[in-house]
């Protein structure tokens, strides 16, 4: 008697153990999906906002609660605004995730003339962007310095990267529906330095704006 008892025990502690872990991964898989997610910066597109080996955190419900298979929203929180740090499903391979800034909204014109950034015809300027080569690029032979005018259409974003000299973005590929939207970064929460082979603890923390 005493052996079925000691064997019915291990099983029930057995049983509350793995309870414990499908519910654990339930709800991570919840939160990851609908909540919160890290990303990796694997690129210097976003310098010096990021840098190479940040480790950020992106709220996916900031724009709303969505699909996790088509995009759709279900429930309607906030519509992205200019400047924003967004991840999403690069359009030419949607297995891969980008981060850029959001630039251009549904209906503006967007149009970069000598590398400022007119929208609508009215000049912006990002304090947020850098330029780290001097020479202006004529459109014929590539859209970086001088491109458009184009039109976002509805339910669509431009994007481009803060180092404006070196990001692969809506300049090139043009513009990401907002259906391919991941979240919003919002905190660095590790950040390492592939050269020194250290920490970047002066990073650790900061909010991404």
């Amino acid at each position: 008697m005493a052996g079925k008892n000691r064997e019915s025990a291990r099983k029930s502690v057995f049983r509350e153990y793995a309870e414990a872990i499908i519910v654990a991964l339930i709800l991570a898989l919840i939160i990851r999906t609908f909540v919160v997610q890290a990303f990796k910066i694997p690129s210097s597109s976003m310098e010096p906002t990021l840098e190479v080996g940040d480790h950020l955190l992106v709220s996916k419900f900031i724009y709303g609660v969505r699909n996790p298979f088509t995009g759709e929203v279900w429930i309607d929180i906030r519509d992205p605004r200019r400047y924003d740090v967004v991840v999403f499903r690069y359009p030419r391979d949607p297995r891969q995730d980008y981060i850029k800034r959001v630039i251009g909204l549904p209906g503006e014109t967007v149009e970069i003339r000598d590398k400022t950034v007119y929208i609508d015809g009215r000049r912006v300027d990002d304090p947020r962007a850098v330029f780290r080569d001097d020479e202006i690029l004529p459109p014929s032979r590539q859209p970086r310095d001088n491109f458009g005018p184009m039109t976002v259409g509805p339910d669509e974003l431009f994007v481009m990267g803060d180092n404006r000299d070196n990001s692969h973005d809506s300049r090139y590929w043009g513009m990401v529906d907002q259906g391919d939207l991941r979240g919003k970064a919002f905190i660095l929460y590790w950040s390492w330095d592939q050269e020194e082979l250290g920490v970047r603890w002066n990073r650790l923390g900061q909010r991404i704006e």
